[in-house]
């Protein structure tokens, strides 16, 4: 019996584990990116490009994509994208979003008045 659930439970578990980006591909794949976004994704070459290290994956894979669709305009970002593919999307999200970043957290009771 402990067996089936076992197996039962890797089962479930497994599919999750690989659903995500891959961070070490997404290194490789990030680093036309620094031209821009500079090599730790916190020091852009202008005020007008963000800081993006640490952003979360979800966000990053949900931006490359609306890019690499024309639904976000950008045309240098429209350019970038348009070859990747949806795992490439995902292993850059990982990436960038497991560096260290400067982004700061504001708190919502904060934003409330």
């Amino acid at each position: 019996m402990k067996t089936i659930l076992l197996i039962a439970l890797l089962a479930f578990a497994i599919p999750t584990a690989y659903a995500g980006g891959n961070a070490g591909a997404g290194a490789d794949k990030a680093k036309p990116c620094a031209a821009c976004h500079g090599a730790d994704f916190n020091t852009p070459t202008s005020a007008d490009i963000p800081l993006l290290a640490g952003q979360h994956a979800d966000y990053l894979a949900r931006a490359l994509t609306d890019y690499k669709s024309g639904e976000r305009k950008n045309a240098v970002m429209n350019g970038q994208t348009a070859k990747l593919s949806a795992q490439d999307i995902q292993d850059l999200a990982a990436h960038i979003h497991g560096l260290k970043g400067k982004l700061k957290v504001i708190p919502l009771h904060r934003l409330v008045q």
